[in-house]
This record gives structure tokens, C-alpha cells and sequence, in this order.
């Protein structure tokens, strides 16, 4: 086999352990550039390719987080990761875990532990290394690799989102949901939200806010049910589409470009949380993206004329 031949292979493996660390498409197809460019520039070959690749994707990206950590501090609105449309790397015996894992709401969870916690928790938790590679690919002791995971998952169970088990049931739950979000139809949007169902958006101070974190069911079916009948008006589209392992969809302009993208947390049958995902520098990965600003003011226009 050839290193690219080996890298290659690799790749999903190494594109979804930094995803995980960094929240951000971009930033770990970079990871995942700048490993390949070490694997290729070094001059011994490893004796496992899986082990070098895995422990150098991992500290590139324990360095990136470190100082991506100061941008999110000073970030305007909620931040949430760059929507990921579909995982690479595929394990059946592991779909459950990979699944959740890249959901929005593990995500955030995961922003909350410190890089190498983070970075300890996704290796064992999610693709199940063993202590003795973790501890090669973060540069600590296995016992002080042991104590990591400890706190990493005594940070996780505290706030670990519990996701409907049934695949179909959550489906079919979305499937309404967009039927309702199509037809403005608010009290049908009311029925299939939690009562404290919050939607949320991250514009980054880039895009216009959607909605800054609106609560409670009534408020939230009001919002969806008036907006969007008004961006269907003025020819927004979205097609139903998995994001980050949930039911979402994506919404484009009428040119066809990425307006943005929505993700559902489904619990105990209703929707507990709706994100959007506005804020144009993520969104660029999905393909052109759509000038939100100028959306919003036919959207204004749109509702003056309607009255």
C-alpha cells in the first residue's frame, strides 16, 4: 500500500475524531491536511499508519481548539459547531455512539471540558481506543489519561442529552414538523413541542437573527408558523435533510443558495430543541451561501404587504 493509499483509507477515520475535538468542518478538514502533509514529509514509515495519523490529527487539533477557544469567548450570540451534514467514517457496531456524538446537543456538552478532556473523551468514548493510544496521542500517562476521562464524563452525564431511541418515531415526528412549518399551520407546530421547546439561532452577529433563544412552546409555534409562510412568499425552499446525526433540514434562496441550516433535539415524542445555524462562514462547506441580510428585508416586506 502507498501512503496516500494508507492515508486514504484513514481519512474518515481522522476527519471525524478532529470534527469532534473542533466543532468546525473547516477546521478539521485542515487538521486533516496539515496530517497528511506531516505523514507524507516524514521520513520513516510508521509501523502503524492508524496510529500516527490518529495521534498527530489529534494534537493539531488539541492546538487549534486551544486558540479557538479565545474567538468563541467573544463570539456574538450562542455559538454552535459548523452543521455537518453527513459523518465519513462509518462502524456499525458503534452507529449509536457515532450518531449522538456529532449531535448539536453532545457537541455543546463537549465544549464545556477542557481541550485534552475533550480530546481523551472522543478517542475512548466514541471510537474506542485503548488507554495505552490515547496516552501516545495526547502526550500524558495512561493513569493521568484515566483521570481525564473520568471528569470529562462526570462533565458529560451531568448535562447528556437524551435523544428519542427510535429512529422512525423521531422521523415521523419531523416529517409532521416540516408538513406544519410548510402550512404556517400553528397549532399543529404547537402539538409537536415540549413545553419548554426553545429555538435558537447563530447568526455570529453575521446574518440576521432568526430567533435569539425564544421559549416555550406557544412563543416558539407562533415565531415558525408567521415567518416562515413568508419566506415560502418570497421562494425560500428547504429540503429535509439529517444534520449532525438528527432530523433537519436545509434552507436555501431562490438562486438555491444556503440561506441556513436547522437541526431538531426530539425527546419523550415532542421537539425540545430547534437550532438554526445562520451565520455564513459556516455554512460555506454545504455550497454558495445565500446573502441572509437581503432575505430578511423581502421577508420585512413580505409582512408589511400581508397587513
Amino acid at each position: 500500500m502507498s501512503k496516500v493509499e494508507e492515508f486514504e483509507e484513514l481519512r474518515p477515520l481522522l476527519f471525524s475524531i478532529a470534527y469532534r475535538i473542533l466543532g468546525s468542518v473547516s477546521e478539521a478538514e485542515d487538521a486533516v491536511q496539515e496530517t497528511w502533509l506531516r505523514f507524507d514529509g516524514s521520513t520513516t514509515r510508521p509501523t502503524s499508519a492508524k496510529a500516527f495519523l490518529s495521534t498527530t490529527v489529534t494534537r493539531i487539533s488539541i492546538d487549534v481548539l486551544r486558540s479557538a477557544r479565545v474567538r468563541r469567548e467573544e463570539y456574538v450570540g450562542p455559538w454552535f459547531p459548523e452543521p455537518l451534514l453527513s459523518d465519513p467514517y462509518e462502524d456499525p457496531a458503534r452507529a449509536a455512539e457515532l450518531a449522538d456524538s456529532v449531535s448539536m446537543a453532545a457537541l455543546l456538552l463537549l465544549e464545556r471540558l477542557s481541550p485534552l478532556e475533550r480530546s481523551v473523551f472522543v478517542l475512548r468514548e466514541v471510537f474506542a481506543f485503548g488507554f495505552d493510544e490515547i496516552a501516545a496521542a495526547v502526550g500524558r500517562s495512561e493513569a493521568a489519561c484515566r483521570q481525564l476521562l473520568v471528569r470529562a464524563r462526570r462533565h458529560m452525564e451531568a448535562g447528556r442529552p437524551r435523544f428519542e431511541a427510535d429512529r422512525r418515531e423521531r422521523q415521523e415526528l419531523a416529517t409532521r414538523f416540516f408538513d406544519a412549518l410548510k402550512d404556517g399551520d400553528v397549532g399543529g407546530l404547537r402539538n409537536l413541542l415540549a413545553a419548554d421547546a426553545q429555538l435558537v439561532g447563530d447568526g455570529g452577529g453575521k446574518a440576521p437573527q432568526l430567533a435569539k433563544a425564544i421559549m416555550g412552546a406557544e412563543n416558539v409555534a407562533r415565531v415558525l408558523g408567521t415567518v416562515f409562510p413568508l419566506m415560502i412568499r418570497i421562494d425560500v425552499t428547504f429540503e429535509p435533510h439529517e444534520v449532525n446525526g438528527q432530523p433537519g433540514a436545509i434552507f436555501r434562496d431562490r438562486d438555491g443558495k444556503v440561506l441556513h441550516t436547522l437541526a431538531l433535539d426530539v425527546l419523550d415524542g415532542r421537539i425540545q430543541t430547534i437550532r438554526t445555524v445562520i451565520n455564513p462562514d459556516k455554512l460555506g462547506h454545504l455550497g454558495p451561501v445565500a446573502d441572509a441580510w437581503a432575505v430578511d428585508r423581502e421577508v420585512k416586506q413580505a409582512r408589511r404587504q400581508s397587513h
